[in-house]
């Protein structure tokens, strides 16, 4: 155990030297030194934020899993906001506002942080609106620069300031500050039609199709902005073996930005170096009323065709695995190919479709497949899945 001061307070670190990145080498006590390093510009992207601990107890390369409450054993000194959810629950979540509370998170086995787009004296009115840019399986990261320019255009010209970073992994977000005076509804509302104006503007770079085979280029993620969603924060550093950094930008280093570039080894020297780009963000809060006019003028989003029961299938999607492990869904995918190579040769990379799905306190995968490029008299049909894990037994 390593006792660090952190904002007048003492923080134990417990098991300082586990390895939490493999690849990379980086141990808990490297993570803890590098958001000491990034401190209140980390802390202002979480500051009085209740936050979702998304907890690697084993390292980044071993399945996380999710914690809402707090820990019921807690210094006296970490702060909680209680979130009521539809089901009735309710839960008492970790709320940062000084350093020595963000120390204390990290050492639970947080990477990264994923705070709600709430204050926690109004639960109500999100004061964020967040766009994630999220790329089907092919499309170039050139695309993903594209299509974050073109929301940055539909966001300033319906009165707001648009904030850019990577997101860590594949793909980028973008951020507008706004006025707390819309509840969650409006704000998901209002991401949804920057979604569908960024899909008119560029057809072929972006998409704003909720169901995932019928996506293509760039899925302009609104979801987000749903209750009970969180995102990770500005100088999280993400679950991938080389610790990269959702790093906030500027507009002019959008262009050309390389997300390896920026990692736990180099971007505490570049904010010593140029400062935070986001540090003024709150200064420029703005009005949805642009975007909900724009949204009463494109009329209703289209919906997904409904069938009886489950939803009626618009592609012909068949599913492969269901597994509690990312590599277990994935061998059952090679088993499937091997079995059916002449359709596996005719598949294109956005045609397997791989999902993270939320179960209670954990994520697990779904394979499946979409067979449009299959002439109808080769695809194979619906089989017993390579792998069945049910996530609520």
């Amino acid at each position: 155990m390593s006792d660090i001061e952190v904002a007048g307070r003492e923080v134990h670190i417990t098991n300082p030297d586990k390895v939490v990145f493999p690849r990379a080498g980086h141990t808990k006590l490297d993570l803890v030194r590098y958001y000491q390093a990034v401190g209140e510009a980390a802390l202002r992207g979480v500051h009085g934020r209740p936050m979702v601990l998304k907890r690697f107890p084993h390292g980044v390369e071993e399945e996380p899993f999710f914690q809402k409450r707090a820990p019921a054993r807690r210094p006296g000194w970490i702060e909680v906001a209680e979130l009521r959810y539809r089901s009735g629950l309710s839960a008492e979540e970790v709320v940062c506002t000084d350093l020595a509370q963000l120390a204390w998170v990290v050492n639970l086995g947080c990477v990264d942080l994923n705070p709600h787009p709430v204050r926690a004296d109004d639960l109500a009115h999100p004061d964020e609106l967040r766009i994630d840019l999220d790329p089907v399986p092919g499309v170039g990261w050139d695309d993903v620069l594209s299509t974050a320019q073109v929301a940055r255009e539909v966001l300033t010209d319906h009165g707001l300031t648009a904030w850019p970073k990577t997101s860590g992994s594949r793909g980028f977000h973008v951020y507008a500050r706004i006025e707390r005076r819309w509840p969650f509804a409006q704000v998901r509302k209002a991401a949804e039609t920057v979604a569908r104006e960024v899909e008119r503007r560029a057809p072929g770079l972006a998409t704003s199709r909720w169901w995932k085979e019928e996506r293509h280029g760039v899925f302009v993620d609104f979801n987000q902005n749903a209750y009970d969603r969180t995102v990770a924060s500005a100088y999280s550093v993400r679950a991938v073996p080389d610790a990269r950094v959702s790093t906030p930008l500027t507009w002019d280093e959008v262009p050309g930005c390389r997300p390896e570039e920026f990692t736990l080894d180099t971007v505490p020297a570049r904010l010593a170096r140029s400062g935070d780009p986001w540090e003024d963000m709150d200064l420029h809060a703005g009005s949805l009323d642009g975007l909900l006019a724009l949204a009463e003028e494109l009329g209703p989003p289209p919906k997904a065709p409904k069938g009886t029961g489950r939803r009626r299938q618009t592609r012909p999607v068949i599913e492969i695995a269901k597994a509690e492990h990312k590599d277990e869904a994935l061998a059952g995918l090679e088993r499937w190919k091997a079995r059916h190579p002449a359709v596996a040769a005719r598949l294109e990379p956005a045609d397997v479709l791989v999902d993270g799905m939320r179960g209670r306190s954990s994520v697990w995968y779904r394979i499946r497949v979409n067979l449009q490029h299959v002439p109808e008299a080769e695809r194979p049909p619906q089989e017993p899945l390579e792998v069945d894990y049910d996530p609520w037994r």
